[in-house]
């Protein structure tokens, strides 16, 4: 009986321990997400680059998806599934707002800054990658942490992207790079949400 209970009590201890490591990490990349928001979308407008834009935007989706990472953390498995779901739903908002971006832009036809472009979307990927690190060893813990990973993954292949975009537009003078890599964003961010709707739909139905 004593075994027994210490072996529960041990247990026990585990999980909290591991959530609070799991808010710890959150509340960190939650911070970095938030803050690269203000600074890139800034730089986004004026450097005129719907690809910078749209990645910053991501950045912003992401605060909110930590945010609601770290409510449901310590919730049941029906609570976290929702999570799950609300932050595919973010997601495919976010790709919504940058294809509406993209088309803004074609309008415009203007190029942006390569140089800003590069500068902050530089910034990114580096903030990204450390975000990314910080999420990988919790991406197997329950689909809650399972959805987060995903969308840091995201946001270092976009910004990827912006660095991409803004050599061609340098290089080309021209303002259609940004605006593929826009379009390619946009897509990432709609398949990214209906593989996390998908994943967490099934959980939610059996919580």
């Amino acid at each position: 009986m004593s075994a027994d209970c210490c072996s529960s009590k041990s247990t026990e201890l585990e999980k909290l321990a591991r959530q609070a490591d799991q808010r710890r990490v959150l509340v960190l990349v939650l911070a970095i997400n938030a803050v690269m928001f203000v600074l890139e979308f800034g730089a986004g407008i004026i450097a005129g680059s719907a690809a910078l834009m749209a990645d910053a935007s991501d950045m912003l989706g992401d605060a909110i998806v930590y945010a609601v990472s770290l409510y449901a953390l310590a919730r049941s498995d029906r609570w976290k599934a929702g999570a799950a779901m609300l932050k595919g739903v973010v997601i495919l908002g976010l790709g919504i707002g940058i294809a509406v971006n993209v088309v803004l832009k074609i309008q415009s036809g203007v190029p942006p800054s390569a140089t800003l472009m590069l500068v902050f979307g530089a910034l990114a990927l580096a903030a990204n990658l450390v975000c990314l690190r910080l999420l990988t060893r919790f991406r197997h813990q329950d689909v809650n942490m399972a959805s987060t990973f995903e969308c840091s993954r995201n946001d270092v292949i976009n910004n990827c992207g912006v660095l991409v975009a803004a050599g061609l537009v340098w290089w080309l003078a021209s303002p259609w790079p940004d605006i593929v890599i826009g379009v390619l964003m946009a897509l990432i961010f709609l398949r990214s949400a209906l593989r996390v709707i998908a994943d967490a739909a099934p959980q939610l139905r059996a919580a």
